[in-house]
């Protein structure tokens, strides 16, 4: 057997093993999962101010450079970011509570009329054959099962979002020093880093950010657009909760593939209501917007892609999935751009190591 068939296998091992690995680490959910949960609620505002520093700093280097001074570059970019923000949150919080609290009270009517309309598709086959009414009855039970945890994890997440507002609260604070400290906090992680790791990790922090820094960025900007002009789209031709869906499809374009079904799901359901004629109206809306996200705002705004096959993109979001639901989903897609840095990273690393 030769070099290269020897390596084939090699790598066919490894990606066994690393499937392999991945199954063990989702069978064993119940046990890490709570933990996990425990703490990224802790490290939530921490990682959340990180983002938001992040995504201001170049903001901030550009004014410095222009010859600003660095705390008062800081401050005028703190004070536009947050101050828009607050705005924004002071205009369109009394609109959502009030469209969630409206969404709340119509929950059972909603699920009635669903129920309803099942077990008409239920009556209306009972004429089949048999095998194939029982086949039709268990995809049934199994779509309005799936409906209901739908709604129950729905109702779920929007009361969650209410109990982290207090945590939140404190992410300006933190975003703000983080911004002000940043080379102090530089300085630190150089120092606690050993220092034959220093040189390498330098270069790959460099490389995670060339990577991730604009579409990070671009993405946010694109979903802003996207959820924007859904919500605008969806109000002027009379959807219920048009600022609740626009969020829900802002949320959900971030992720890759499944995101437009998964945001178009609630916004036709919700159209359905009315008639089948603004359904079939609201899907198209969501497919114009995706078709102009797609070919029009990520190319121009967003600009290269991360360069990772469908297949590894669809995998990720699959673990992410099953893993954290929507939330491993979104951030799935830049998990997987870091390891793939690091593997290539480290690849050249070795191979810098054997020619020296």
């Amino acid at each position: 057997m030769n070099q290269h068939h020897l390596r084939v296998i090699y790598r066919l091992i490894i990606v066994l093993l690393i499937f392999i690995t991945l199954y063990c680490f989702l069978l064993l959910k119940p046990i890490w999962k709570p933990i996990f949960t425990t703490a990224m609620i802790g490290l939530l505002p921490f990682l959340l101010s990180g983002l938001i520093a992040y995504l201001l700093h170049p903001l901030v280097g550009k004014l410095e450079s222009l010859g600003m001074k660095r705390y008062v570059a800081i401050l005028l970019i703190y004070l536009l970011f947050f101050g828009s923000t607050g705005y924004a949150i002071y205009l369109g919080v009394p609109m959502v509570i009030k469209q969630m609290k409206e969404f709340s009270e119509q929950l059972p009517i909603f699920t009635g009329h669903y129920r309803e309309w099942i077990h008409q598709v239920e009556a209306s086959t009972s004429s089949f054959p048999e095998g194939i009414q029982m086949q039709i009855d268990e995809r049934i039970n199994d779509v309005e099962e799936w409906f209901n945890k739908l709604i129950e994890k729905t109702s779920k997440a929007i009361m969650d979002l209410f109990d982290f507002l207090f945590i939140l609260l404190v992410v300006p604070f933190l975003s703000f020093y983080m911004l002000k400290d940043l080379d102090v906090i530089k300085r630190a992680c150089w120092y606690m880093t050993p220092k034959k790791w220093r040189r390498n990790g330098v270069l790959f922090l460099d490389a995670v950010n060339e990577s991730l820094g604009g579409y990070i960025r671009g993405q946010i900007l694109v979903c802003a657009i996207i959820g924007v002009a859904a919500a605008i789209t969806f109000g002027i031709i009379g959807i219920r909760y048009p600022i609740l869906l626009g969020i829900i499809i802002a949320i959900t374009n971030v992720i890759p593939y499944f995101g437009p079904l998964i945001g178009a799901f609630p916004v036709v359901a919700i159209a359905l209501m009315s008639s089948v004629k603004l359904a079939i109206i609201a899907g198209v809306i969501v497919f114009v917007l995706q078709f102009i996200e797609g070919n029009i705002l990520s190319p121009y705004i967003v600009g290269k892609s991360l360069h990772m096959h469908p297949l590894f993109i669809i995998a990720a979001l699959i673990i992410g999935g099953e893993a954290f639901g929507i939330i491993g989903m979104i951030v799935s897609v830049p998990i997987l751009a870091i390891i793939k840095i690091a593997i290539i990273h480290s690849r050249d690393h070795l191979i810098r190591t054997r020619q020296s």
